[in-house]
């Protein structure tokens, strides 16, 4: 193990698909970590989701040796971190293990609205920051444009940034230069007690949860008997070691150092991310902050499409909470679908990887009901409470008056796409606080607009209008009040609650309309009619039929008096008044996942 001077810790932070995980790539490929026949890219991607969608989910630790060139050996603990506005919290879990982040911006697009809010999440941590100008190969790249804008926008001394592009390999050299002589070697002695922050974990089936940890103080060697200090659970280290692509097993972790334990952890709610871990025998007096607690902004149930499978999905959730430590749910239980759990997550993006990581992973079969937000009531007596779920919204008799969460949305974008931007917003019932000119290309945009609406679509919409260019980024700003109500969807006359909606007043119509649409269409008919409905309270707002399958109970009437026919007919028509008083609507899962989708495509 190198000493602690010789070691440095540190993470890429960027915007969004500026070249995070190419450039990690070609730090692993320049150290020859790994053998080029098994080199692929996105090599800290482990997800498949992560390589479909080109874009990083979880932060993956890496330990990289590197020889300086004046020849003193360096052992370099890197995190790859996520880019996309919902992942912001891992985001702040890799900065928390860091002395220093490499601010990565495209030398073609400049400093977008993630860059800023990451290196701020980096300034609070006291990290040191060293500018870093990717995609210089790129014939659209303006390398002095982007300087002006580090300097301008974040305050830091250009002249020092670094010029890399990540794809061809060049400025690689200089970069880890650059490491290990401008970032900080960590503070912290082998002699203290032991101190160390979880910062992830996953479940291994054959040997329980490993454990992710920065250890700030102190060593862990094998043997050694660990005590987790939010729930004083203690067990005793089995294996240890550093990440090196896969797990790579040491004597020991001293103090500075980034890697992992394994100590037969099969109670999955003993380990929590954030946590403390010291020495059962010689305990240190504090524990290390952690990180700040998170808030989840977007509520959904998850249901087993068979109720048989209950008790499979809520172990696969507390597997998943692990390595997913935003990840916030609870028992909920539907007269439609049955026992399941409402969730809640940081964005309709991280809904989509819990979903896709489910049904993958762990081989779970579900069903989502349409994302809410918390909305705050006020009733007539007097009390207040929060609703996430339309089957707790209130009458509306009791109701006084309702808050909805809203928030400071900041975009940055190219001045040509200017006008239909600002249109959206204003559609999405957004009111301008701010528009800064960041240059005579750029305009800055600040509005205020309510959470629910940017939940759907706003992000796609957004990146449609500008080509790609625009930059969305959010902070929750309180609570304002709204006219919301619950729109009921019946299906032969009944109450579908897994269905159901909280909406704003004046989009009720509009929503009802759609829902009802998108049903008729998913529905398989049936030997009777069946009505799909949106209503508020008694009040029917939309209505679409799902028509009936007919027999053709005249095929064998070839002739005689037109009684018979109406003999038939009314047979007929007795016959389905009666099969639809009994009968039960096969609702598909599709039908489910056609809610959740607002326009006609």
């Amino acid at each position: 193990m190198a000493a602690i001077t010789r070691r440095r810790n540190f993470c890429i932070i960027a915007h969004i698909d500026h070249g995070k995980s190419t450039l990690a790539d070609r730090l692993i490929e320049k150290v020859h970590l790994i053998d080029e026949r098994d080199f692929k890219n996105q090599i800290l991607d482990t997800m498949d989701i992560e390589r479909e969608r080109g874009i990083t989910i979880k932060s993956q630790a890496v330990t990289i040796p590197y020889t300086a060139s004046n020849g003193t050996e360096y052992e370099l603990n890197f995190v790859d971190t996520p880019g996309h506005v919902d992942f912001t919290y891992e985001v702040s879990r890799a900065i928390s293990s860091c002395e220093g982040a490499l601010l990565l911006v495209d030398a073609t697009q400049g400093v977008q609205a993630q860059t800023l809010s990451n290196m701020y999440l980096a300034l609070e941590h006291n990290l040191e920051i060293v500018p870093v100008i990717n995609k210089i190969d790129m014939i659209a790249a303006d390398i002095p444009a982007t300087k002006r804008q580090i300097e301008k926008d974040l305050g830091l001394d250009a002249e020092r940034a670094l010029l890399v592009s990540a794809r061809q390999g060049t400025g690689v050299d200089e970069l880890f230069e650059a490491i290990v002589t401008r970032i900080p070697p960590p503070e912290g002695s082998a002699e203290a007690p032991l101190k160390a922050l979880i910062f992830d974990c996953h479940y291994d089936p054959y040997r329980g949860v490993v454990v992710h940890l920065r250890v700030f103080d102190g060593c862990i060697k094998k043997g050694l008997t660990v005590r987790f200090m939010s729930n004083g659970a203690e067990y005793e280290v089995e294996s240890l070691g550093i990440f090196k692509i896969v797990l790579s097993e040491t004597a020991e972790l001293a103090a500075g150092s980034v890697g992992y334990i394994i100590a037969g952890i099969k109670t999955v709610s003993d380990v929590r991310v954030g946590d403390t871990v010291t020495s059962a025998a010689a305990p240190c007096n504090t524990a290390l902050p952690g990180f700040r607690e998170v808030k989840p902004v977007v509520f959904s149930s998850i249901y087993p499409v068979d109720s048989n499978d209950y008790e499979e999905l809520a172990v696969s959730l507390e597997k998943l909470k692990l390595n997913d430590a935003s990840l916030i749910y609870e028992k909920d239980s539907s007269a439609a679908l049955g026992f399941g759990f409402r969730c809640g997550f940081l964005g309709l993006l991280h809904l989509e990887v819990v979903e896709e990581r489910l049904e993958r992973e762990a081989g779970q079969t579900i069903i989502f009901t349409a994302p809410s937000v918390k909305y705050k009531i006020k009733l007539q007596s007097g009390e207040e409470i929060f609703v996430d779920n339309p089957a707790a919204y209130p009458e509306a008799n009791r109701i006084l008056s309702a808050e909805e969460p809203y928030i400071r949305a900041s975009i940055i974008t190219p001045s040509q796409f200017l006008g239909n931007i600002i249109t959206l917003c204003v559609e999405k019932r957004g009111v301008q606080t701010n528009m800064t000119y960041l240059d005579e290309k750029r305009v800055e945009l600040v509005y205020d607009m309510p959470l629910a609406e940017v939940l759907f679509d706003f992000y796609d919409k957004l990146k449609s209008i500008s080509r790609g260019y625009a930059s969305f980024d959010y902070d929750i700003t309180g609570y304002k009040p709204t006219e919301i109500v619950k729109l009921d969807i019946l299906l032969n006359g009944k109450i579908v609650d897994a269905l159901s909606q909280l909406v704003f007043k004046d989009n009720a119509y509009e929503r009802a309309r759609i829902v009802c649409g998108r049903l008729r269409d998913e529905i398989p008919r049936h030997q009777f009619k069946i009505p799909v409905q949106g209503s508020i309270g008694s009040t029917v707002i939309a209505r679409e039929t799902i028509n009936a399958l007919r027999k053709d109970v005249l095929a064998k009437c070839y002739g005689g008096d037109v009684t018979r026919k109406r003999k038939l007919l009314e047979k007929q028509k007795e016959g389905k008044k009666r099969m639809k008083m009994v009968g039960d609507v096969e609702l598909p899962q599709s039908a489910f996942l056609a809610v959740l989708k607002t326009k006609d495509e």
